[in-house]
Parts: structure tokens; C-alpha cells; sequence
């Protein structure tokens, strides 16, 4: 006949290689971490990273004619024109329309000073 064995201790038996996969698991996720974080630590290869942005290079300079370069950049600046002469035509009509008022007009800044410097907040 088989010895009588308690229920706690068949537990433990049925839960003990669940626990040591457990264990295990969680020792191969810290010394991946470990390694990943090594790598990561590791400079980046810069030799290739060199080699990588210049043929990046080459390629923009083959694929790319200068005539396409030159389009963008003057219908650009034209664009920025336009939208520079609205900004000076609105800026104009409120100048006027506070000197018709009789109102002062409250000093700005011009850009994103203001908005860094914490004025708005």
C-alpha cells in the first residue's frame, strides 16, 4: 500500500514546477534586460552610421535635380511673402482702427518669447 500523504504536501509537489518556471523565466527577462541595456550603452557603430548618411547623401543628389531643389525653395519664399504682407496688412488695420478709437494699442512680441518666458501662464 502507498503511504498516506497530506493534501498540503501534494500541493506543494503539483505547484513546485510551476514555480521553478516561474523563477526561471524571470531569470532569463533580467539577464536580457541586462544585456539589452549593455547594448544600448554600447556607442552606435559610427563608421556605418557615417557610411549610412552618405550614401543618404548621394542618393538626394542623384535622384533629385537641382531644377526641383530650386522650384521648391522659390515657391516657398514666395508663400512666406504672401503670408508676410497679410500679417503687415492686419497689423496696419489694427494700428488704424486703434488710432480711430482713441484706444492704446498693448505692447507684443513679435514670435514665441512670450510664450516661453512664462508671460502666459
Amino acid at each position: 500500500m502507498l503511504p498516506e500523504i497530506p493534501p498540503q504536501i501534494l500541493a506543494a509537489a503539483a505547484d513546485a514546477p510551476i514555480a521553478l518556471l516561474i523563477l526561471w523565466m524571470m531569470h532569463v527577462l533580467r539577464r536580457d534586460l541586462a544585456q539589452r541595456s549593455e547594448r544600448e550603452a554600447a556607442p552606435p557603430a559610427s563608421p556605418a552610421r557615417d557610411e549610412l548618411a552618405e550614401f543618404k547623401l548621394e542618393v538626394a543628389r542623384t535622384y533629385v535635380p537641382l531644377s526641383l531643389i530650386r522650384d521648391l525653395d522659390s515657391r516657398l519664399s514666395l508663400h512666406l511673402m504672401r503670408i508676410e504682407e497679410k500679417l503687415d496688412e492686419v497689423s496696419r488695420a489694427a494700428t488704424a482702427a486703434a488710432a480711430i478709437s482713441g484706444q492704446a494699442l498693448p505692447g507684443r512680441k513679435i514670435g514665441f518669447s512670450s510664450r516661453s518666458s512664462g508671460e502666459n501662464a
